[in-house]
């Protein structure tokens, strides 16, 4: 492997890291707020919160260097590889134990999700689609998002109501990535008109939103529950409105499809085996 071909990966691997001690930096201070004290006024208060915000804004920075000198399809499957990270030192400081089945969906979850990277791949589209177009698909998303909290919030699960919350919070996370193509796409061309478009403050709610659905995630149960959640989501909601919306389209070969479709049936049943799972290491450890 080349020098060139070198630097992306050890920058994809070092933001993967860092937004894994973010996430469990996070999520420790979250889980510390009492579920009936302010979480917002809990997590301002809290240094470990503010360590992984930094952490989260250092692991954008060093992924934006990542994407400057090496190619999408390279980076983002590397960056997934937090999970893998953020799993291990979450148990590590919480006292559990990573388990044999704990590792194999987590790793199982990972190669998943790069392989839907990878794999899919959707070309690019336009971003200039109208309300009209807009209107419908985002119902739709509101429906799944607000279905989503409402499971979360009425569960007396733990790793349920964490997997609900997070899978909101990502899927809010996408759907912000696909405002952010109509939004910089803007910019370029008229920064008054993007100061001004309905696009920018859905692009700024669904990330406020979404970012507040998954610190109270990661309050209500184990990272193993909330993460994996909040990672499968942002590609399922960015996907769904580049294909509804946006005119992206992914590779639509059979043997492409069924990787895909594969793909993301491995994501949801990871996903929920680790919030089952670790749900079920918790709960142990309680009762003894």
């Amino acid at each position: 492997m080349s020098g060139s071909a070198v630097l992306p990966v050890l920058l994809a691997l070092v933001a993967a890291m860092l937004f894994a001690c973010a996430s469990v930096a996070q999520q420790s201070a979250a889980a510390s707020v009492p579920e009936g004290d302010s979480l917002v006024a809990g997590l301002l208060r809290s240094p470990r919160w503010w360590a992984g915000v930094i952490g989260d804004v250092g692991g954008y920075g060093v992924q934006v260097a990542a994407l400057w000198v090496g190619s999408v399809l390279v980076v983002q499957p590397l960056v997934v590889s937090m999970l893998l990270f953020a799993l291990p030192l979450s148990a590590k400081f919480s006292g559990f134990r990573m388990t044999r089945r704990i590792w194999l969906s987590a790793v199982s979850l990972a190669l998943a999700l790069a392989v839907f990277i990878v794999v899919g791949d959707p070309t690019e589209g336009h971003s200039n689609a109208p309300w009209s177009e807009w209107m419908i698909p985002l119902v739709i998303a509101g429906a799944v998002v607000t279905g989503c909290v409402v499971a979360g919030l009425t569960s007396k699960n733990p790793g349920h109501r964490a997997l609900c919350l997070g899978a909101a919070g990502g899927l809010l996370f996408g759907v912000a990535v696909a405002f952010t193509k109509f939004v910089t796409d803007l910019v370029d061309k008229d920064i008054l008109g993007a100061l001004t478009a309905w696009q920018t403050y859905a692009l700024v709610g669904c990330g406020v939103v979404g970012f507040y659905l998954q610190q109270r995630a990661f309050q209500a149960g184990p990272l193993s529950a909330s993460l994996p959640a909040v990672t499968i989501g942002e590609p399922f909601g960015a996907a769904f409105l580049g294909i509804t919306v946006l005119d992206e389209r992914v590779r639509d070969g059979p043997v492409a499809l069924a990787v895909i479709a594969g793909s993301v049936a491995v994501m949801i049943y990871a996903t929920i085996a680790l919030s089952r799972t670790q749900a079920g290491v918790t709960e142990g450890a309680a009762a003894g």
